[in-house]
């Protein structure tokens, strides 16, 4: 049997399409623990009903999750990423293999999610109902299952459900969180946090940054960001990088990129930036002058985020 403390469940209201494929779960109060024996409060069960514009039936449920265990079904996979989001796990604390295999691509409109098929064939019908498809995916956005607390989001697009966002967090709307990743304090994220990144308190991603993750195959580095640290504008990165340190505009730092170490009373040598990964105080910047790219310690505090706008 499972540990206590390694399960979680949720009452919900799961979509069921004609055929029988469940398509989402909205689960509004997620714990922690092993579920208790009791059915859906009559709260979701009042909202029990069929959508025929959509051909789904919106159905209450309880569901419980193993959470070292690999996801076993749609309703786990929508359950594992409501915890994500409502701050009950850290990114990568929750087994999510099997993940994909679970959620299905979905054709999302206003009232929520409906098969492709079924949306390219009730296409006139679903306009004259005021049903736009606004995407296709495996993935909704976050805002329509959970609204963050003290968090601001330009544009819910660009932030999908299973991201992990801190009180003062603020998401601009050029900004992107995927799932599995996310912020674990006050922070400005203005470019990408990839899956699987986590950012610390006070830190800020700057314009058209990216953060490298291992979804599609890339790097096998697991990049984290520490506190009050920064990225640049147009910056990029793919190792971790600890606290206070920063990441010059418009430079993009790898596993493999050779960096030339400055260290103060020591010859400058010539090292690669997964040598530092996860160190604190470091500027990482490309000398001007001989377009090297450079490492040289930080001394004093890291970046400050402007309170008056993550209060």
């Amino acid at each position: 049997m499972s540990d206590p403390q390694r399960t979680a469940w949720g009452h919900g209201l799961a979509t069921r399409a004609k055929d029988g494929t469940v398509l989402d779960a909205w689960f509004p109060s997620p714990a922690l623990g092993a579920a208790p024996e009791s059915d859906p409060p009559r709260t979701l069960e009042d909202q029990e009903h069929i959508d025929e514009a959509r051909r789904v039936r919106l159905e209450a449920v309880t569901v419980e999750s193993a959470l070292d265990e690999p996801v076993a079904s749609t309703l786990d996979a929508y359950l594992r990423l409501h915890l994500l989001s409502h701050l009950l796990a850290a990114p990568n604390t929750i087994s999510l293999d099997g993940l994909m295999a679970h959620l299905p691509i979905n054709a999302w409109t206003a009232r929520g999610p409906m098969l492709p098929a079924d949306a390219a064939r009730r296409m006139p019908l679903l306009k004259r109902s005021g049903l736009d498809v606004r995407g296709l995916d495996r993935f909704p956005r976050l805002t329509d299952y959970v609204l963050p607390d003290r968090v601001r989001i330009a544009d819910a697009a660009r932030v999908r459900l299973g991201a992990h966002l801190a009180p003062g967090t603020v998401v601009m709307h050029a900004g992107f969180v995927n799932f599995n990743a996310g912020t674990l304090g006050a922070s400005m994220v203005e470019g990408r946090i990839s899956q699987g990144v986590v950012v610390g308190d006070g830190s800020d991603i700057g314009g058209g940054a990216s953060i490298m993750g291992t979804l599609s195959g890339g790097g096998t580095q697991r990049v984290s960001i520490g506190r009050r640290s920064l990225l640049g504008a147009n910056s990029g990165l793919g190792i971790a990088i600890g606290d206070d340190c920063v990441v010059e505009a418009g430079l993009y730092v790898t596993a493999g990129t050779k960096l030339l170490l400055r260290v103060p009373d020591q010859e400058p040598r010539e090292v690669k930036a997964v040598d530092l990964s996860g160190q604190d105080a470091w500027l990482f910047r490309r000398n001007s002058r001989t377009g090297e790219v450079e490492a040289v310690p930080r001394t004093g505090p890291g970046i400050a985020l402007n309170p008056a706008l993550h209060s």
